[in-house]
């Protein structure tokens, strides 16, 4: 039966048993201030509890077939999409995360567990010859992906379904049983979520949402029960979990500062309208915004002046105005820090086009104009998760993918050119997991395969993909006499 979710449900649901009492946290609107809810908080004896659970759930999960798998995979989206105006407003007050953004996250959401179903019956392997050798006469092998082990994970505020859902909905669908450390900010869309797979038929402890701080998160990271783990978030959190994660498999999507880079060739309008959504949809808190922009000198004061334009006709709304495209940043600490970076590169020289104005949480679109390539400043070098865009100019293409490659991230880049030469070269140099030729960086289908070279990650998501990286090979070798 569809739609039993409790939508108000903050309790800890671990080892088959619920949990009301103990620590909590607090989850508050970054829009009003207003306390949204209490979450209960797990501590180290109850993520021992969630572990072992684990464990024993993986055997059960494992155990089940494909077609068994799919099913539940299908549920999931169903319940999803039942729910998905509850799940839409859970976002915007918890995130802040403008509704319309908010509603095409749950869409999306809803697609990666529909992917994961198709994907639960695809994992497979092949025939291979073994007689290749004299040695081999009379023997045949074959070869099969199979559940690696239980994954533990963590997931950020900024997509606080669809970037879940790409951690369970791969784990589900290859077999696997998955421990889950949503982010504190926004935890609530999460346990909501494990109460919509509650009500699919896995099997109980399958999917576990355990609440905690950063020593019962490392805890469970350092265990080595868990054959993978998954993390999105900040780079250098995700490095230090990588080095303390032991044997596991480890799957890192971490940060970025994008760029793109606009060439004469460009359908202008297009590419305006693109840049601009991409640097300050959600107020910049997107791992693939665009932070850095190179625009070629011939058409460069007729880009920036339109893109000003554009610009001046953003500010921070509340979220669940339909007409938001900007809403507050997370918390203030990060919105000072992103005024903090702006004053560092207007005291070098950088020059305000618009914006570098802050309220609270709110931080109103910035566009900041070099000389040069900026580079030695944080709002150039480093990963800013803000509203915030560089603009440089460029002589040759040569000269923009230089500047666009000179940083030590790469998750993706845009690129707005009419020129297929120009497309091949920027995919030859650009060390970057994904190029988007006229778009934006942030565009993302959930199919593909998804992640960073360089300080961005490691290892690539997209059902299909994650699947690989929560599997293993397993092979078979007969002799027949």
């Amino acid at each position: 039966m569809l739609n039993r979710v409790n939508l108000h449900d903050t309790a800890l649901h671990v080892a088959s048993r619920r949990i009301d009492d103990g620590p909590t946290l607090a989850v508050r609107d970054p829009w009003s201030g207003e306390e949204l809810a209490r979450v209960v908080l797990a501590d180290e004896p109850l993520a021992e509890e969630a572990t072992a659970a684990a464990v024993r759930a993986f055997e059960r999960m494992r155990a089940r077939t494909s077609y068994e798998r799919k099913v539940m995979l299908a549920r999931v989206a169903q319940e999803i999409e039942t729910n998905q105006e509850a799940f839409a407003d859970l976002i915007a007050h918890e995130a802040g995360k403008p509704i319309t953004l908010a509603r095409a996250e749950v869409t999306r959401a809803i697609s990666t567990f529909q992917l994961g179903s198709e994907e639960a019956t695809r994992v497979g392997g092949e025939v291979m010859p073994l007689d290749i050798t004299a040695a081999a006469r009379g023997y045949s092998g074959s070869w099969m992906r199979v559940a690696a082990g239980p994954v533990v994970a963590i997931s950020p505020f900024n997509f606080p379904i669809n970037l879940v859902a790409h951690k369970m909905a791969p784990a589900i669908a290859c077999g696997c049983s998955i421990v889950l450390k949503p982010p504190p900010q926004a935890p609530l869309t999460s346990l909501l979520l494990a109460e919509c797979i509650r009500c699919s038929g896995l099997p109980e402890d399958a999917v576990q949402v355990v609440p905690c701080d950063v020593a019962v998160a490392e805890k469970l990271v350092r265990d080595d029960r868990f054959a993978t783990l998954s993390f999105t978030g900040s780079t250098a959190v995700g490095w230090h979990l990588k080095a303390v994660a032991g044997k596991k498999r480890v799957l890192l999507e971490l940060g970025g500062n994008a760029a793109i880079v606009v060439h004469d060739d460009a359908p202008l309008d297009w590419a305006c309208e693109r840049t601009v959504a991409s640097a300050f949809g959600y107020a910049g808190q997107v791992c693939i915004k665009a932070q850095r922009l190179y625009v070629h000198r011939p058409i460069a004061d007729r880009f920036v002046a339109r893109l000003v334009e554009r610009t001046r006709a953003i500010e921070p709304k509340s979220p669940l105005d339909p007409t938001a495209l900007c809403g507050p940043m997370i918390d203030e600490a990060s919105a000072r820090r992103v005024e903090q970076w702006v004053h560092e590169a207007t005291r070098a020289g950088a020059r305000v086009l618009f914006g570098a104005r802050r309220e609270g949480n709110r931080y109103w679109p910035t566009l900041l104009e070099f000389d040069g390539d900026g580079r030695g400043l944080k709002v150039v070098d480093e990963e800013i998760f803000g509203p915030v865009l560089t603009v440089h100019r460029y002589d040759t293409w040569d000269e923009a993918l230089a500047m666009a490659d000179g940083t030590r991230y790469g998750l993706q880049a845009g690129i707005f050119t009419d020129s297929r030469a120009r497309v091949a070269e920027a995919f030859r140099r650009l060390r970057v997991g994904g190029l988007i030729v006229n778009d934006g960086p942030t565009f993302r289908v959930d199919a593909m395969p998804y992640g960073g070279t360089r300080d961005s990650g490691l290892g690539r998501e997209g059902v299909r993909f994650a699947i690989e990286e929560m599997t293993e090979r397993k092979l078979l070798v007969v002799h027949e006499g």
